[in-house]
């Protein structure tokens, strides 16, 4: 796979320690990052701040085009980088490639929004506006489910504002990351993106880094709650995209045979690996067994194996200790009395695969129901008054999203609406739009990325009032 590097200050550079990257479908090292220091983060960290007086100063056009030259360039890569995004996170190399061409649409998309001036007042008094900032140096530090598809947007947001960025990313995924800096310091003026690989030693230095404006994160709820006590130290502005425990309630008045496979698409996609996938599924009684059927029948379909494997559906679960944690919960499962239809073990072999699992005559009060397993499990949830299956879908921590499933369009925006999550939607789980909002509510997160809402989170409010001339 060649060497890995860290950019700093628009060069490539080593680094004295090194760590494994595992290959999760075979278990096993395929290649070694590099390892930042402390002084390495520190001189990232100038380097950004170095480069923003200039770059808060070009128009936002003049930022566009670099983000746009920047996309063209990881399109252009797509064929380079998908063995090597599919070697480090497990999954199909089809899914790699359509991650990495969605990262690559997004330098795009984001930096078409426009960000103007709110006029607050204009009358005899004066005007009165409220207007938009660049922040300073954003951090942002990204997960290893989907680490392209989540590093751009941040990347994205934070240059087309004005603000110069220190990019980390999991120590589980970085390679691709890095590779993304390597093509940036091509087009970039030095110091704009720096992007430094290491563990979560790395992510608390960012953290309480006076030099560090605002921190931007995707990842778990506790490594979330640990960020946001760490920026309090610096009042650091902190954008969060923590976990979900999404449930979807499905009415009676739907055909099971045709809704199934869009269900088990939005729990399934990444093996179960995505924040906002369905991870409790409520079912009314009446098409219950029917629709367990179906997701059965589905589940022992999908392929599971080595994402490289043509006709490969789901690859393995991304981590060691992720892997161990889903076992573990199902274990528990077995132990609770509820009904393992089809799945529940480990594939032999090598790699962390787990087989796709439906779980029946299960409730709230299980692991299965109460956390997020992120991985390849769906529990199904038999309910009989629709009313009692929202108190329940509602009765969690978690906010990020949820969904009605019926025919009645009116009646299930009523519902949707009546769900305590940050996104809804009718007929439809995952997914995000570069002008749509996304976040989360209760401990699935704080603030908003995408869209304009999302943009002015890398930049500081200000009001701007001017007096009437006198006449």
């Amino acid at each position: 796979m060649g060497e890995f590097f860290h950019v700093i200050d628009g060069r490539l550079e080593g680094s004295g320690a090194r760590f494994d990257v595992i290959n999760p479908a075979r278990g096993v090292p395929f290649a070694q990052c590099p390892d930042a220091s402390r002084e390495q983060l520190d001189r990232a960290v100038e380097a950004a701040r170095r480069a923003f007086p200039s770059w808060r100063e070009r128009s936002f056009a003049d930022r566009r085009a670099y983000l746009l030259k920047l996309g063209q360039a990881l399109e252009a890569a797509i064929e380079e980088l998908a063995p090597l995004l599919t070697s480090e996170q497990g999954k199909p190399l089809d899914r790699a490639r359509d991650e990495l061409k969605r990262a690559a649409a997004q330098f795009d998309d984001l930096s078409r929004i426009d960000i103007k001036p709110d006029l607050l007042r204009d009358d005899a008094q004066g005007r009165v506006e409220l207007r938009y900032r660049p922040l300073g140096v954003a951090g942002a530090i990204t997960p290893w489910n989907v680490p392209i598809v989540l590093a751009a947007p941040k990347i994205t947001q934070a240059l087309y504002v004005g603000d110069t960025i220190v990019v980390k990313p999991s120590p589980y995924t970085p390679l691709t990351t890095l590779k993304l800096g390597e093509l940036a310091r091509h087009i970039l003026p030095p110091g704009v993106l720096n992007v430094v690989a290491g563990g979560n030693e790395l992510g608390q230095w960012m953290t309480e880094h006076p030099g560090i404006d605002k921190i931007s994160f995707t990842g778990s709820v506790a490594t979330g709650k640990r960020v946001l006590a760490s920026a309090a130290a610096t009042l650091k502005r902190v954008t969060l995209e923590l976990g979900g425990n999404d449930a979807a309630i499905v009415l009676d008045d739907v055909d099971p045979a045709q809704v199934a496979p869009r269900l088990f698409q939005a729990a399934f996609v990444n093996s179960g690996q995505v924040c906002m996938a369905i991870k409790r599924l409520y079912v009314h009684e009446r098409i219950y067994d029917a629709m367990c059927d179906e997701l059965v029948a589905l589940a022992r379909q999908a392929r599971v194996g080595d994402g490289f494997d043509p006709g490969v559906a789901l690859g393995p679960v991304q981590n060691k200790m992720q892997y161990d944690r889903v076992l573990g919960i199902l274990e528990d499962t077995r132990r609770s009395g509820a009904r393992i239809l089809t799945g529940g073990r480990a594939l032999p072999g090598p790699g962390y695969f787990i087989e796709p699992t439906i779980v029946a005559d299960i409730a709230e009060g299980t692991r299965l129901v109460d956390e997020e397993p992120f991985g390849p499990v769906l529990p199904v949830i038999r309910y009989t008054d629709v009313d009692d299956a929202i108190r329940r879908a509602n009765d969690t921590r978690f906010g990020l999203g949820g969904s009605v499933w019926t025919n009645d369009l009116a009646r299930g925006e009523a519902l949707a609406a009546r769900l305590e999550a940050g996104t809804v939607w009718v007929n439809h789980h995952v997914g995000t739009e570069p002008t749509v909002p996304f976040g989360g509510c209760k401990e699935s997160g704080l603030g908003r990325e995408y869209a304009e809402l999302g943009l002015k989170g890398y930049m500081e409010a200000q009001v701007v009032k001017v007096p009437r001339a006198p006449r």
